[in-house]
């Protein structure tokens, strides 16, 4: 377990990053613990007296990773950018995403969708997973659901299908 005080930042324009309030992992720390890894994972420990689980630290570069901080998990800490945050953190070794069934039930009669959905690498077939899980409405599930499968017919990432759908609103 890690232990160490960071500052909360907040990209500029950063892509699809822009606007996002994170931490930084340097490389050393991420390296205690996930030794000789550089891809994204999950921690799970306590951001000040918050517990968090299940959270992803994303590779940034030169060894660095970032930790994105959701507005709930700000709105829990009561603190926003530029704020000093005492973290202490392990690997998640426990965390698992597991397939919705009713997502299952739209993959099984689209089998190419469910073919690329289990190509994609399990942290980002996680991201579908948990976007969809997060839905507060039955109606918001069900169009997750299918932009979900929609994003797997074209081969789009999440991210490309989060953009997508944001130009499709303007």
């Amino acid at each position: 377990m890690v232990d160490f005080t960071t500052m909360m930042l907040q990209f500029d324009e950063q892509g699809e990053k822009t606007g996002w309030t994170y931490i930084e992992i340097p490389a050393d720390i991420a390296q205690q613990m996930k030794p000789g890894n550089k891809k994204s994972f999950r921690v799970r420990g306590m951001l000040d007296a918050l517990p968090v689980r299940g959270m992803a630290l994303m590779p940034m570069g030169e060894g660095n990773f970032i930790m994105a901080l959701k507005a709930e998990v700000r709105k829990g800490l009561h603190k926003n950018a530029g704020a000093m945050l005492h973290v202490h953190l392990e690997e998640d070794v426990d965390f698992k995403v597991d397939m919705p069934a009713d997502l299952q039930e739209c993959f099984d009669f689209e089998p190419e969708a469910a073919d690329f959905f289990n190509s994609l690498a399990k942290s980002h077939r996680e991201y579908f997973i948990k976007w969809i899980n997060e839905a507060k409405t039955s109606e918001t599930r069900a169009k997750r659901i299918v932009n979900t499968v929609n994003a797997m017919l074209r081969k789009w990432s999440f991210n490309v299908m989060l953009r997508e759908m944001r130009k499709e609103q303007q």
